[in-house]
């Protein structure tokens, strides 16, 4: 029988579902590892052993891993903490024996919008716009070093969108509808690479038994191809907004803004490039300025809303990354279609107090569970 399951990153979106659904469906043993002691009350509903340890420490580490067959690593943080966490997670487990290590990465290894031809053998460059995706590259690449040399086997995930309760593509989304900064650049015709959270957790377990995935990535994702109008309608509808009433800026209109994104990158890219010319008191003053120019855009015709190349990006892509792989090597088929995400994703914004008074299907079913739980209900499924 497999020993316990490290989940590190417990307290997290990810990782909180994964204790939810391995402990809701038996057969597996977890513990639960968070950063600190105020991160524990998620898993401890479950009566589990929780663990605390720095995931830049590799004693603490060390310490909460021992006598555990796999980890899962679902932390989340800046792109410094994604990067330099790596090494400590990874050499912890060698000590402690670990078999298997889980590394959930991300889609946007290959960009935003990525080429249409994209797929798990697809060479990754550290030339990403975003620093989140230039982590996420670096981080595998670590990691692949790592395995080099190293008795730990690691299994690359990437899901694209991950959506559901407590979700920022969920209640996130809600804020901004409230708040009236939601937006869909061209209108959210582009496609979105959702991944309900649950089919998710579904391909992370399929992951710590499958026999010959040591080494590999795999690109996740739901079973139907989606745009984000989708992803934003049962949103929309739910809390009495029309999805036509939300701006749709034009992706021209934002290249146009001054400084460009264009502008943004080649001006980072050139000081990348010369930054050994810049006297070494000046280089401050240009990352500050860089920074600046790193910050949302706007629009002339909208200035209500901010707009960030990573959404404009995202709501035009042409392109949905094939899981074939993971259908051949994990038989990964997700059990949650689309639609039965969204009906889950809005139950769960009545179940957390947003004010769910559409007249959709959504809404009507939203209402009635909200209204037949009691506190501790919602407490539990939220």
């Amino acid at each position: 029988m497999m020993r316990e399951i490290a989940i590190l990153g417990a307290s997290g979106f990810i990782g909180n579902r994964t204790v939810e659904m391995f402990q809701r469906d038996g057969g597996v043993h977890v513990r639960p590892v968070v950063q600190r002691p105020s991160r524990a009350a998620l898993p401890r509903r479950f009566d589990l052993p929780v663990r605390v340890a720095d995931a830049l420490d590799t004693e603490s580490l060390t310490s909460a891993f021992e006598g555990c067959d796999s980890v899962i690593m679902a932390i989340a943080g800046p792109p410094e903490t994604i990067v330099r966490s790596v090494e400590p997670v990874y050499r912890a487990a060698m000590k402690s024996n670990v078999r298997r290590l889980i590394y959930l990465s991300s889609a946007s290894v290959h960009g935003q919008a990525p080429a249409s031809d994209v797929n798990e053998t697809t060479p990754l460059s550290r030339r990403q716009p975003l620093a989140y995706n230039k982590a996420k590259v670096v981080a595998e690449q670590k990691l692949e070093q790592l395995r080099k040399v190293g008795p730990v086997e690691v299994v690359i995930l990437r899901p694209g969108i991950v959506f559901g309760p407590r979700s920022q593509w969920t209640g996130g989304v809600a804020d901004e509808i409230l708040n009236g900064t939601a937006y869909l650049t061209e209108g959210g015709w582009g496609v979105c690479n959702s991944i309900y959270v649950d089919n998710l957790v579904h391909a992370i377990k399929l992951a710590l038994v499958a026999p010959n995935a040591d080494g590999k990535a795999f690109l996740l994702g739901d079973a139907e191809t989606v745009t984000w109008r989708d992803l934003y309608l049962p949103i929309c509808e739910a809390l009495g907004y029309d999805l036509g009433d939300l701006p749709t800026p034009k992706m021209a209109d934002v290249m146009d803004e001054r400084p460009s994104i264009a502008q943004r990158l080649r001006a980072t890219n050139l000081f990348r490039s010369l930054r050994w010319l810049v006297p070494r008191p000046a280089r401050a003053a240009v990352k500050a300025a860089l920074r600046e120019m790193r910050q949302p855009l706007r629009t002339e015709s909208q200035t209500s809303y901010p707009v960030t190349l990573e959404r404009a990006l995202l709501h035009t892509s042409s392109c949905r990354p094939p899981y074939a792989r993971a259908q051949r090597e994990l038989d990964y088929c997700p059990p949650i279609t689309f639609e039965e995400g969204c009906r889950r994703s809005v139950e769960w914004l009545g179940f957390a107090g947003y004010p769910v008074k559409g007249t959709s299907s959504y809404a009507r079913a939203a209402r009635q569970a909200s209204a037949s739980l009691s506190p501790i209900d919602l407490i539990s499924r939220s």
